[in-house]
């Protein structure tokens, strides 16, 4: 069993903003010769999000606008009366998410359904430089 730890960086434009990781993802377990195992997707941060969905336009919006009836940027939060940041919400909904995720891989491919793709969302009210660690276990 091996170890191996590989990044992704990124560079977002604007809160909401939903982007495919999965090409990305994919090339980096070509690359660690490993053949099976488990990949753990994880962005450093408190206002980004990594999960799956199906890439598809009527998704890129029904995602955000869910979200935001779950944490709207309109509600007093605490975090923003302390920090004056604007970002309470963001906060909120990328605690609700998660930083990360784990998916299986065979034959140096990750085990995803048809439509399924792993995305970073970013939930911060500004453009954020992102790396995301992308840890492999496996043989």
């Amino acid at each position: 069993m091996k170890v191996i730890g590989s990044e992704l960086e990124i560079h977002t434009k604007e809160e909401n903003e939903i982007i495919n990781i999965t090409a990305e993802v994919k090339d980096i377990l070509l690359k660690s010769g490993l053949k099976d195992g488990l990949v753990c997707i994880f962005v450093g941060g408190s206002t980004g999000a990594i999960t799956t969905m199906e890439f598809e336009p009527g998704l890129l919006e029904d995602v955000p606008a869910a979200l935001e009836r779950i944490a709207p940027a309109s509600d007093k939060y605490q975090h923003h009366l302390r920090w004056n940041d604007g970002n309470g919400h963001s906060h909120v909904k990328a605690a609700i998410m998660g930083p990360g995720i784990t998916v299986p891989f065979r034959n140096c491919q990750p085990v995803l359904g048809t439509w399924q793709q792993i995305v970073f969302i970013e939930l911060d009210v500004k453009p954020r430089d992102r790396k995301m660690i992308i840890q492999m276990i496996g043989e």
